[in-house]
Order: structure tokens, then C-alpha cells, then sequence
């Protein structure tokens, strides 16, 4: 394997395409990139040192917080690596959006969890066409009556 060029990982970091988040072991954000403040409008300094409650909408965060602790005192997750999740999110402006994600667990020198890495993208237009489309089918296959 040869090392990865100079820099290669701050230009990732940085990127303004996708959000990228980090969360330590008790669920509080680490790292939160410029991709995260322009999907979710929240600043670096709003989202440091937070837990993600701010982009859980309410009625998912009691099931969201289960799983983390499951995860971080088991090193389990129900999610495969590289599965791609879809959710609704919240941005600053109390919009609600959603947002397709994947996500890696981050562990300790002894293999230990330590916190996740998330890399999200806004899929809401998508998801909305999808929806309209699926509409439009069932419309569409309804019966017609003929009185």
C-alpha cells in the first residue's frame, strides 16, 4: 500500500460537498466539517463539543441513543460496514431534511469503541421526486369506475 499524498486527508476533511461528523463515546460532536455547516446550518462552534440532538428530530432521538450506547458498550452495531442509512435530519432553521449516511466506528488503541465518523449527504430532493413518483403509480393503478 503506498502512503496517501500530502495533505490528502485536510482536503478531504475540508470538503464543502458532503458533512462530515465526528462523534466521541459519549456522543458528542469532535468534528464537524464545512460540508456539515452547509447541510445542516449549524456553525463549527455551534456543533463542538454538542450531542447530535440539534439534527435528531425529537420523536427518533430516544431510539438514536439507545443504539450509540448499545454500540459503544458492545463495539456491535446492527448497521454493516458501508451500508448506506437514510433518515430524516434538522437544520438550523428547524427544516427537516433527509440525508443518506454511512458510518465507521472509531476504537482505542485497545480496539475499544471510541466514537463514530459519519459521512452524510442531503438526499431531500431525491427523496421527495421518489415520493411524488411513487404517488403518481398508485394514481395511476388506482381502479376507475365508469359511473
Amino acid at each position: 500500500m503506498t502512503a496517501a499524498p500530502a495533505g490528502l486527508a485536510d482536503a478531504l476533511l475540508a470538503s464543502a460537498s458532503d458533512a462530515i461528523i465526528a462523534t466521541d463515546r459519549d456522543g458528542l460532536v469532535t468534528f464537524w466539517n464545512p460540508g456539515a455547516v452547509r447541510i445542516f446550518g449549524f456553525s463549527s462552534d455551534d456543533a463542538m463539543g454538542q450531542p447530535l440532538d440539534f439534527i435528531i428530530p425529537e420523536n427518533l432521538r430516544a431510539r438514536h441513543w439507545a443504539g450509540y450506547r448499545h454500540t459503544m458498550a458492545t463495539g456491535e452495531s446492527r448497521y454493516g460496514e458501508g451500508d448506506l442509512l437514510s433518515v430524516p435530519a434538522l437544520t438550523k432553521s428547524g427544516q427537516r431534511i433527509s440525508v443518506e449516511f454511512t458510518i465507521v466506528m472509531v476504537r482505542d488503541q485497545r480496539g475499544l469503541p471510541d466514537g463514530t465518523v459519519a459521512v452524510l449527504r442531503d438526499v431531500t430532493r431525491n427523496f421527495t421526486e421518489k415520493l411524488a413518483l411513487r404517488r403518481e403509480v398508485a394514481e395511476l393503478r388506482r381502479p376507475t369506475s365508469n359511473t
